[in-house]
Formats: structure tokens, sequence, C-alpha cells
């Protein structure tokens, strides 16, 4: 086991800080706590951090403004995201909100495209140059437990050298956490609160996704999709790297399981769409993945602090991804900076039980991770709804197809008498219209 930094734990410990994880939120966690001194063990399962980790979207890296001052000029960047689409799949039909805004692509930037291997280990990197000790290729297998208080003193491995201890652990260890799960906090992790995401990376020449999606230099494009799923409720994306292009879908798993489907298959049926084919002719596949989506947001996080314990990021279901809105990492890195930021001030006040470590939520609610995700909790159910999904798609496109056919000799319809016939076909009564709709504002507004 290599050495922890020069700032030594309590006595009888290995680490006054264990971090579970070396994605996002653990190496914030690891990078903040590592700075004020603590000597911590970055935990990470894979051979090197990001190698276990698969991502459909975009960073906003904004977060990193105050803890990493000139990211944009350090990090793995392969595309600034200048340009946003919004698109609704039927069978044959799309209809697209596009945004663009050349201001995205210089600084204050918005959002970027990155892989995962590059920018977790980037990151984690720092955590390392600020004193955190990464220890990879790593499984925390379980939790160390005081016999008399119950409280977490630190972790199983699978390593020969086995346990290690500290007064904090904090939980980094993705969907669907285990650690969470042992230690209690975790009591409502059914599969409804889960999507699949999987994902197609394929290679194209950089000149050609360039002319393809209307850009140039390291100008990005991000595709969030509704519908084009084979009816399954999720969504799907398609972004640009470099000389690659991302294009994958968010899968409901009850749905998945229901249609007996594999993800791949609706993949291929996506990237058939004429819509999409012609972004995409021609690529060829250079790596396939699939992972799971904490999709369930507010109401489905667990409990964010035990005794001696802290659960961050993805294993806190700190994702937003309801469908088409796929936002994740900048999360997870706030939220990992909060841990760490709560563990160091629990050390040094001499208290890690769940009161010591109680400043960790109301730090993350005075902040945008719990704010937005309070006020964005009915998102999934409204996103992933029938209707949602299914209806409106057909409904909307419907509607602007009538409107842009042309009828002669016939004179045309107007836009009411052209509604009206396509909510009678569609199933879709004005009732629902108005509670979809008023359900949109107070989620949204």
């Amino acid at each position: 086991m290599p050495a922890p930094s020069d700032a030594r734990a309590d006595a009888g410990h290995d680490a006054d800080v264990i971090v579970v994880g070396a994605g996002p939120a653990g190496s914030a966690a690891a990078l903040v706590a590592a700075r004020a001194g603590k000597s911590v063990l970055l935990l990470e399962r894979g051979p090197f951090p990001g190698s276990k980790n698969l991502f459909g979207g975009v960073v906003y890296g904004r977060v990193l403004d105050d803890l990493v001052p000139g990211w944009a000029e350090q990090a793995p960047i392969q595309r600034w995201v200048t340009r946003r689409q919004t698109m609704i799949l039927t069978g044959e039909q799309a209809l697209s909100i596009d945004y663009r805004n050349q201001k995205w692509g210089r600084p204050p930037y918005n959002g970027a495209t990155t892989l995962r291997p590059d920018f977790d280990a980037w990151f984690a990197g720092l955590a390392e140059k600020d004193g955190a000790t990464l220890v990879t290729s790593t499984v925390a297998t379980g939790l160390l437990r005081d016999p008399v208080t119950g409280r977490i003193t630190g972790v199983r491995t699978d390593r020969p050298d086995g346990d290690l201890s500290a007064p904090v652990v904090i939980a980094a260890d993705g969907v669907n956490s285990f650690l969470a799960k042992e230690a209690g906090l975790y009591p409502n992790a059914g599969a409804r609160h889960f999507t699949l995401g999987a994902k197609e990376v394929l290679s194209l020449p950089r000149g050609e996704i360039d002319a393809r999606f209307g850009v140039r230099d390291r100008e990005g494009v991000d595709i969030e999709i509704l519908g084009g799923t084979g009816g399954i409720a999720g969504g799907g994306f398609v972004y640009t790297n470099l000389d690659t292009i991302s294009v994958g879908v968010v899968l409901s798993l009850p749905d998945l399981a229901a249609s007996r489907r594999r993800p791949e298959e609706i993949i291929a049926e996506l990237k058939a769409h004429p819509a999409i084919h012609p972004l995409v002719e021609g690529g060829e596949l250079v790596e396939y993945g699939a992972h799971l989506i904490p999709e369930g947001g507010y109401d489905a996080m667990p409990a964010l602090v035990g005794d001696g314990m802290l659960v961050t990021g993805d294993a806190a279901a700190m994702c937003l991804a309801a469908g088409i809105w796929l936002e994740g990492v900048n999360f997870a890195i706030a939220s990992g900076a909060a841990a760490g930021q709560t563990a160091v001030e629990a050390l040094d006040a001499g208290d890690t039980s769940a009161r010591g470590l109680a400043g960790y939520r109301r730090r993350l609610e005075s902040s945008f991770v719990l704010a937005d995700h309070k006020k964005l909790r009915r998102a999934p159910a409204l996103v992933l709804g029938e209707r949602t999904q299914q209806r409106y798609p057909d409904l909307i496109c419907g509607i602007v197809e009538d409107m842009f056919t042309v009828t002669n000799p016939r004179p045309k319809r107007g836009l009411v008498a052209i509604a009206r016939a396509r909510m009678r076909g569609s199933g879709v009564t004005l009732r629902d219209l108005v509670r979809d709709g008023t359900a949109a504002l107070r989620t949204f507004g």
C-alpha cells in the first residue's frame, strides 16, 4: 500500500480521509481535503481513473473556476459546445430547435465535450499533486465499523494487505453505490429510478465532422433527442469530439427489460433514422459501452451523511438525466468538493459523527447542487411519462407536417383546425395539455 501524504493521519488510522472512486466527485473531494493538509487515500477500482467510466453528455466546467483556476487551459477538452439542439423524432420525421452561441466558444466557456479517461485522469492527477495518494486496481468490498458505536471507520478492500481505516469515508463509488447501501443510507434504490445509458463512439476525420455539423476549429455540437428509442421511455444523444462522434441512448430499465431488446439494437435504429444517418454515416466504431444512470433525481437520493461517512456524486444520485436532459459532472464536482471541505471541518473539530458531518447537506442546499435538483424534482416523471415519450412527438411532428404540406387545390386549414384534428388522432386531450403544461411550468418555470 502506498504511504499517504506527509500530513499524517491520527494514530491507528491509515489516513484522515478515504475516498472511494476517482471519478469527478471523488477527485474533487480528495483535492479539497489534501489541499487542507489532510492525508487522503483515493481508491480507484480500475487501472487508472476514468477506465471504468462512461459519459454521454457535456461537461459544464464553470464549477471549476474557483477550484482549479485556469482549468480551461489545462483540462483535456475535445470541443467547446457552441451549438445545442433539441430534436424530436418519430419514424421518419424530425423537428429540431437549433441554438447556436459563438460566445460559448470563448472564455468564460459554457460546456465542453471530453473523453472521460482523459478528463478523470487529469483531475485525479491534480489531487495527487496536492498530496492525495491514488491507489488504483483496488475495490472497496465493504465497510469497517467500530464494534461498540457502529460508526464507520474505514473500508475493506480486495488488496492482499486488506483493510484501510480512516475517521471519514467518502463514498464516490458511482451509481447504485454498494457502500451507501451497506451503510443503510440507500433504502429507495428500485429499478424505476435508473436508466441504462449506452453509446457508440464513431471515428470520422475532423474535417468531415466540421462539415457535417456546421462547425470549425474547436466548436462542438450537442444534440439531445426525444423519441428514436423504439417506444422505450428515454432519449438519445449525438455529440462531437475532435475526430469522433458519440451517439447513444438513455433507456428506462423497466421498459428495456419488458421490451426484451438489446440497447445496441436501439442505437442501430437511431443511427438509421433519416435525421441522424447523414451525421454518422461511414463512422468507424472504436468504442461501445453501457452504464447505469441515476434518473430519479431529488426524490431518489439516499441519505447523504452517516456516522463517519459522506455520499457524493452519482453515488448520491446527483445527476439530472431526465431523458433529454443530461447533466451530471458539474454536480459531481461541486458535491465532491463540498464533501471534502466538510470532512476537513469535521476532522478539525474532532467530530466525524453524523452530527459533525451535517454541514455537508447544508452546503449542498445553499449551492446549485440541491437547489437545482429540488427545483427539477418532477422532471424525471414528466419527461419519461407515456404522453411525453410517445404521444407528444407524434402530435407535434404531425401538426408541423400539416402546416407545411401544400394541399392545392384544397384550401389550407388553419392551425387550430390542424391541431384539433391531430389531437383527435393522437388520443391527447385538452385536459392532458393543460395538466402537462401546468406541470412543465411548475418544473421548469
